[in-house]
Protein backbone atom coordinates (compact mmCIF):
# COMPACT_ATOMS: atom_id res chain seq x y z
CA UNK A 1 0.00 0.00 0.00
CA UNK A 2 1.38 3.37 -1.03
CA UNK A 3 1.23 6.44 1.22
CA UNK A 4 0.13 9.54 -0.72
CA UNK A 5 0.63 12.86 1.12
CA UNK A 6 -2.52 14.99 0.80
CA UNK A 7 -2.28 18.78 0.70
CA UNK A 8 -5.28 20.71 1.98
CA UNK A 9 -4.98 24.46 2.55
CA UNK A 10 -6.68 27.75 1.76
CA UNK A 11 -3.41 29.68 1.87
CA UNK A 12 -1.35 29.94 -1.36
CA UNK A 13 1.87 30.47 0.63
CA UNK A 14 1.22 27.31 2.62
CA UNK A 15 0.54 25.45 -0.61
CA UNK A 16 3.96 26.42 -1.94
CA UNK A 17 5.63 25.50 1.37
CA UNK A 18 3.90 22.12 1.61
CA UNK A 19 4.80 21.23 -1.97
CA UNK A 20 8.43 22.14 -1.30
CA UNK A 21 8.39 19.91 1.80
CA UNK A 22 6.79 17.04 -0.11
CA UNK A 23 9.46 17.19 -2.80
CA UNK A 24 12.03 16.10 -0.21
CA UNK A 25 10.35 12.77 0.60
CA UNK A 26 7.90 11.71 -2.14
CA UNK A 27 7.39 11.78 -5.89
CA UNK A 28 3.58 12.08 -5.79
CA UNK A 29 0.97 14.07 -3.83
CA UNK A 30 -2.73 14.69 -3.79
CA UNK A 31 -3.93 18.31 -3.82
CA UNK A 32 -7.43 18.95 -2.47
CA UNK A 33 -9.75 21.51 -4.03
CA UNK A 34 -12.89 22.58 -2.16
CA UNK A 35 -15.43 25.14 -3.34
CA UNK A 36 -17.30 25.87 -0.09
CA UNK A 37 -20.47 24.42 -1.64
CA UNK A 38 -20.02 20.69 -2.09
CA UNK A 39 -18.22 20.76 1.26
CA UNK A 40 -18.50 23.56 3.84
CA UNK A 41 -14.85 24.61 3.59
CA UNK A 42 -13.06 26.43 0.80
CA UNK A 43 -9.48 25.73 -0.22
CA UNK A 44 -6.97 27.07 -2.70
CA UNK A 45 -8.26 27.46 -6.26
CA UNK A 46 -6.68 26.18 -9.48
CA UNK A 47 -5.18 29.60 -10.24
CA UNK A 48 -3.06 29.40 -7.08
CA UNK A 49 -1.03 26.65 -8.77
CA UNK A 50 -0.37 28.67 -11.88
CA UNK A 51 2.90 30.23 -10.70
CA UNK A 52 4.25 27.12 -8.96
CA UNK A 53 6.65 24.84 -10.79
CA UNK A 54 5.51 21.27 -10.17
CA UNK A 55 8.53 19.00 -9.69
CA UNK A 56 6.60 15.90 -8.62
CA UNK A 57 3.56 14.06 -9.92
CA UNK A 58 0.15 14.87 -8.44
CA UNK A 59 -3.53 14.17 -8.53
CA UNK A 60 -6.38 16.64 -8.05
CA UNK A 61 -9.11 15.69 -5.58
CA UNK A 62 -12.10 17.78 -6.66
CA UNK A 63 -14.46 18.20 -3.70
CA UNK A 64 -16.56 20.61 -5.75
CA UNK A 65 -20.03 20.87 -7.25
CA UNK A 66 -18.70 21.61 -10.75
CA UNK A 67 -15.80 19.22 -11.39
CA UNK A 68 -15.82 19.90 -15.14
CA UNK A 69 -15.46 23.62 -14.54
CA UNK A 70 -12.53 23.06 -12.18
CA UNK A 71 -10.96 20.65 -14.60
CA UNK A 72 -10.78 23.28 -17.32
CA UNK A 73 -8.81 25.60 -15.00
CA UNK A 74 -6.33 23.06 -13.62
CA UNK A 75 -2.63 23.38 -14.28
CA UNK A 76 -1.65 20.30 -16.27
CA UNK A 77 2.06 20.22 -15.45
CA UNK A 78 2.75 16.72 -14.02
CA UNK A 79 -0.95 16.19 -13.26
CA UNK A 80 -1.74 12.48 -13.58
CA UNK A 81 -5.25 11.95 -12.26
CA UNK A 82 -8.40 13.94 -11.54
CA UNK A 83 -10.73 12.57 -8.85
CA UNK A 84 -14.36 13.70 -8.71
CA UNK A 85 -17.12 12.81 -6.27
CA UNK A 86 -19.95 10.54 -7.32
CA UNK A 87 -22.25 12.70 -5.18
CA UNK A 88 -21.32 15.93 -7.00
CA UNK A 89 -22.86 15.30 -10.41
CA UNK A 90 -26.03 13.42 -11.41
CA UNK A 91 -24.38 12.56 -14.72
CA UNK A 92 -20.98 11.07 -13.82
CA UNK A 93 -20.45 9.83 -17.37
CA UNK A 94 -20.05 13.44 -18.57
CA UNK A 95 -17.38 14.10 -15.95
CA UNK A 96 -15.57 10.86 -16.82
CA UNK A 97 -15.56 11.84 -20.50
CA UNK A 98 -14.23 15.33 -19.72
CA UNK A 99 -11.39 13.93 -17.62
CA UNK A 100 -10.48 11.35 -20.26
CA UNK A 101 -10.57 14.01 -22.98
CA UNK A 102 -8.02 15.94 -20.90
CA UNK A 103 -5.65 12.98 -21.11
CA UNK A 104 -5.89 12.20 -17.39
CA UNK A 105 -6.67 9.09 -15.40
CA UNK A 106 -10.14 9.13 -13.83
CA UNK A 107 -10.64 8.71 -10.10
CA UNK A 108 -14.06 8.34 -8.46
CA UNK A 109 -14.40 9.48 -4.83
CA UNK A 110 -17.12 8.08 -2.58
CA UNK A 111 -18.45 9.77 0.56
CA UNK A 112 -19.02 7.68 3.72
CA UNK A 113 -22.80 7.61 3.44
CA UNK A 114 -22.91 6.46 -0.22
CA UNK A 115 -23.65 2.76 -0.66
CA UNK A 116 -21.96 0.42 -3.13
CA UNK A 117 -25.25 -0.21 -4.92
CA UNK A 118 -25.47 3.49 -5.79
CA UNK A 119 -22.19 3.73 -7.70
CA UNK A 120 -21.18 0.18 -8.69
CA UNK A 121 -22.36 0.62 -12.31
CA UNK A 122 -19.80 3.41 -12.79
CA UNK A 123 -16.81 1.48 -11.44
CA UNK A 124 -15.84 -0.20 -14.76
CA UNK A 125 -15.64 3.26 -16.37
CA UNK A 126 -13.00 4.70 -14.02
CA UNK A 127 -9.36 3.96 -13.24
CA UNK A 128 -9.57 4.08 -9.45
CA UNK A 129 -12.00 4.47 -6.57
CA UNK A 130 -11.17 6.57 -3.51
CA UNK A 131 -13.17 5.86 -0.36
CA UNK A 132 -13.60 8.80 1.99
CA UNK A 133 -13.35 7.52 5.55
CA UNK A 134 -14.22 10.94 6.98
CA UNK A 135 -16.90 13.47 6.14
CA UNK A 136 -14.86 15.57 3.72
CA UNK A 137 -13.79 19.17 4.07
CA UNK A 138 -11.42 19.43 7.01
CA UNK A 139 -7.98 18.21 8.09
CA UNK A 140 -8.15 15.94 11.11
CA UNK A 141 -11.79 14.78 10.83
CA UNK A 142 -12.67 11.59 12.76
CA UNK A 143 -12.39 8.22 11.04
CA UNK A 144 -15.73 6.63 10.03
CA UNK A 145 -15.12 2.95 10.75
CA UNK A 146 -18.30 1.79 9.01
CA UNK A 147 -16.66 2.60 5.67
CA UNK A 148 -14.51 -0.51 6.12
CA UNK A 149 -17.56 -2.75 5.62
CA UNK A 150 -18.20 -1.05 2.28
CA UNK A 151 -14.53 -1.44 1.31
CA UNK A 152 -14.62 -5.14 2.13
CA UNK A 153 -17.72 -5.61 -0.01
CA UNK A 154 -16.21 -3.54 -2.84
CA UNK A 155 -12.98 -5.56 -2.89
CA UNK A 156 -14.91 -8.80 -3.06
CA UNK A 157 -17.02 -7.44 -5.95
CA UNK A 158 -14.15 -5.76 -7.82
CA UNK A 159 -10.99 -7.73 -6.92
CA UNK A 160 -8.76 -6.05 -9.50
CA UNK A 161 -9.93 -2.45 -9.07
CA UNK A 162 -7.44 0.19 -7.91
CA UNK A 163 -8.70 1.33 -4.53
CA UNK A 164 -7.62 4.06 -2.11
CA UNK A 165 -8.72 5.46 1.22
CA UNK A 166 -8.66 9.08 2.33
CA UNK A 167 -9.30 10.54 5.76
CA UNK A 168 -8.49 9.66 9.33
CA UNK A 169 -5.54 7.44 8.35
CA UNK A 170 -3.28 7.20 11.40
CA UNK A 171 -0.32 5.16 12.60
CA UNK A 172 -2.62 3.06 14.76
CA UNK A 173 -4.92 2.01 11.89
CA UNK A 174 -2.76 2.07 8.76
CA UNK A 175 -1.69 -1.56 9.23
CA UNK A 176 -5.31 -2.68 9.43
CA UNK A 177 -6.15 -0.68 6.31
CA UNK A 178 -3.37 -2.44 4.43
CA UNK A 179 -5.03 -5.77 5.31
CA UNK A 180 -8.03 -4.71 3.20
CA UNK A 181 -5.79 -4.82 0.11
CA UNK A 182 -5.86 -1.06 -0.34
CA UNK A 183 -3.61 0.18 -3.12
CA UNK A 184 -2.94 3.52 -1.48
CA UNK A 185 -3.84 5.68 1.50
CA UNK A 186 -3.93 9.48 1.54
CA UNK A 187 -2.51 11.11 4.66
CA UNK A 188 -2.78 14.84 5.27
CA UNK A 189 -2.54 16.45 8.70
CA UNK A 190 -0.51 13.64 10.27
CA UNK A 191 2.24 14.40 7.76
CA UNK A 192 2.04 18.13 7.17
CA UNK A 193 1.26 19.11 10.78
CA UNK A 194 4.08 16.93 12.06
CA UNK A 195 7.07 18.86 13.45
CA UNK A 196 9.07 17.28 10.63
CA UNK A 197 6.81 16.32 7.66
CA UNK A 198 9.50 14.09 6.16
CA UNK A 199 9.69 12.14 9.43
CA UNK A 200 5.90 12.01 9.61
CA UNK A 201 5.79 10.45 6.16
CA UNK A 202 8.54 7.97 6.99
CA UNK A 203 6.70 6.87 10.15
CA UNK A 204 3.74 5.80 7.98
CA UNK A 205 5.97 4.01 5.48
CA UNK A 206 7.75 2.18 8.31
CA UNK A 207 4.44 1.26 9.94
CA UNK A 208 3.55 -0.67 6.79
CA UNK A 209 6.69 -2.78 7.10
Amino acid sequence: MRIVPAILTDNPRDLKRMLAQAETFTDFVQIDFMDGQFVPSKSIAPEHLAQIEMRIGWEAHLMVEDPIGYLSSLKRDRLERAIFHWEADPHPESVISAIRDSGLAVGLAINPETTLSQFEDVVPQVDSVLFLSVHPGFYGSPFVAEVLDKIREFRSRFPSAVMGIDGGVALDNVGRLKSFNMDYACVGSRIFRHDDPRKGYEEFVNALG
